[in-house]
């Protein structure tokens, strides 16, 4: 891991800009390529004053390959394979820090372990939700050449441009290095995502989900954009260094706290936390499965980063006392996410709202992973303890996000496949999978004993390092101070929570099995699921690493643990 960091100006034609920005190019390369590649044909023009014509390409009629509805859906995943293979690649020989700069010297971008690890995050399930939809949204017959009937063969290239924006503003979100360049990330992907829960137009689900999605998020956006005008009100900068500086003289100061809690209302709702949740289920239920996925995974990392930035980079706590005026509003508000996410899933009848009312669970998991490292003393006698708790957190919180990815998501991929029967929407629409498809009933079983936290799958090992990184916390003061096991920090309790949450989700994450394996099919659901061979691959995928990263956990923990020393770092 590599200690220097250079810095590069925006714009600048420097080899260290396009090699530290390669992945978002990427992105970029595949964005005009969705836009020309299906749209190419055999047109061509006529030189004036001559009969000479020559192709130009750019329409008439369109061959067998560019007419193809599958090729936007692989275009997409390819170039987004690409994306994570080189933030993975950067990784090797250590990162080669670097910060893109303005001509006045201020960061806008850092590129450093912490961002790539979360670019890893969100390009991985796009990529996942990307092969998993080709063909998802079947065009109509080339013979068809009436405009509903382009129309619907074409429709394949705006679902994925839109995929691949939601990814650049995921990745701006990872690199920004002040609030404004953070909201501009946020908002791209936010309002990417509105309209891809909406795209099954057809539906009355999907409508109602995106209209409900968009207009909580547009609020819940708004709220959160006047918080960062209060800040820059009082503080004159929006740099995450200044802010810092601005918190630590004069953090308790009324502006400040009040723009802070309206910050939170912001990327509270992006991490589905209580009482900004109230949209998510309706947003899941109504979206296609691997959108529904990439809302769980991709979305929620975005959420947690945002807020790993503002409260424990800007808005750091106190020394005094170990805490700050937001750490018990945080603490509380993770007791209510898990409690609440996982009482609520008990009584839902709908897969989909059972995941999601799963992930308001993990949001409240992570945000109580958030309220112990705030809780640590940083100035104290013991202030390298505090460090290598905070580093024990971090790492734990940022495996979990990823491994998510492997059985959360995996979990909305089987649901796809029942969805393109027109299932996948009660829990009746299981009955019988272990009969009619194995293969899927396995997966399915595997995501779901994984996300109830059953050794020694992934989320065995994320809930466990989880829990032992906030008892590490409440334990800090009594070890290094020899008090007694009364005296142990509040935090404990939330780890103990956590416990208690996890054993209530076993109860609905085992009714899934049941369902598959001790009940009938459904009427008219007795024969094989479609074959879907792009989004059963992307399935086997999820169960190899859900599986591996169980049992072999020790790079990827490597991986998370250099991304939170990297954050940990800058304090």
């Amino acid at each position: 891991m590599s200690g220097h960091v250079s810095t590069v100006e925006p714009f600048s034609q420097g080899s260290d800009l396009i090699t530290a920005l390669a992945p978002e190019f990427v992105l970029i390369i595949g964005l005009f390529t969705l836009m020309i590649v299906p749209n190419m044909g055999d047109a061509t023009f006529r030189i004036p004053l001559t009969q000479v014509r020559l192709p130009w390409f750019f329409g008439g009629k369109r061959r067998n390959l560019e007419s193809d509805p599958r090729l936007p859906g692989l275009l997409a995943t390819v170039f987004f394979s690409i994306a994570f293979l080189l933030c993975g690649v950067s990784f090797v020989n250590g990162m080669a820090r670097t910060e893109i700069v303005t001509p006045g010297g201020t960061p806008m971008l850092k590129v450093d372990e912490f961002s790539r690890m979360f670019e890893l995050i969100f390009f991985g399930a796009l990529a996942l939700a990307s092969a998993a939809s080709v063909n998802r949204f079947p065009a109509t017959s080339r013979a068809d050449r009436s405009p509903n009937g382009l129309y619907n063969n074409r429709r394949q290239i705006d679902f994925y441009i839109l995929l691949i924006t939601t990814g650049l503003g995921m990745s701006i979100v990872a690199l920004a290095q002040d609030l404004f360049m953070l909201f501009i990330g946020l908002e791209l992907a936010s309002f990417s995502t509105y309209v891809l829960v909406a795209f099954i137009k057809e539906s009355r689900e999907g409508t109602e989900a995106g209209m409900k999605y968009f207009i909580v998020g547009s609020v819940a956006s708004g709220v959160g954009l006047y918080g960062l005008s209060l800040l820059y009100l009082w503080s004159g900068s929006l740099q995450f260094a200044d802010l810092s500086v601005a918190f630590a003289e004069n953090g308790l100061e009324p502006l400040p706290l009040i723009a802070l809690g309206l910050l939170l209302v912001g990327f509270g709702f992006k991490v589905s936390a209580a009482p900004f949740h109230f949209a998510a289920p309706d947003a899941y239920a109504g979206a296609a499965a691997p959108i529904a996925g990439v809302l769980a995974t991709a979305s929620k990392a975005m959420g947690v980063l945002g807020l790993l930035r503002i409260l424990l980079v800007v808005a750091s706590p106190e020394a005094t006392d170990g805490s700050a005026v937001w750490l018990i509003a945080l603490g509380v508000l993770s007791v209510i996410t898990m409690t609440w996410g996982n009482l609520a899933a008990l009584g839902s009848t709908n897969p989909k709202r059972m995941l999601a009312y799963s992930s308001v669970a993990h949001a409240g998991y992570m945000l109580a992973a958030i309220t112990a490292i705030g809780a640590l003393n940083w100035e104290s006698g013991y202030v390298d303890s505090s460090n290598d708790a905070a580093l024990a957190v971090v790492t734990a919180l940022v495996f979990h996000l990823a491994v998510l990815v492997c059985f959360k998501l995996g979990a909305f991929l089987v649901l796809s496949l029942l969805e393109a029967e027109k299932g996948g929407h009660t829990l009746s629409s299981l009955g019988g999978l272990a009969k009619r498809d194995p293969f899927l009933a396995v997966a399915m079983f595997v995501f779901m004993m994984s996300l109830a936290g059953v050794p020694p799958l992934s989320g065995f090992v994320s809930k466990l390092l989880v829990i032992m990184g906030i008892v590490k916390v409440a334990l800090l003061d009594v070890v290094a101070t020899d008090l007694s096991f009364a005296d142990i920090h509040w935090v404990w309790y939330l780890a103990l929570l956590m416990v208690i949450n996890s054993a209530i989700s076993v109860f609905y994450y085992l009714r899934i099995g049941l369902v598959m394996y001790f009940h009938e099919p459904e009427e008219g659901r007795t024969g094989p699921l479609p074959a879907g061979r792009s989004v059963r691959f992307a399935i086997v995928l999820c169960v190899l690493t859900t599986v591996y990263f169980g049992v072999g956990a020790g790079q990827l923990i490597a991986l998370c643990e250099s991304a939170a020393n990297a954050l940990v770092g800058a304090w």
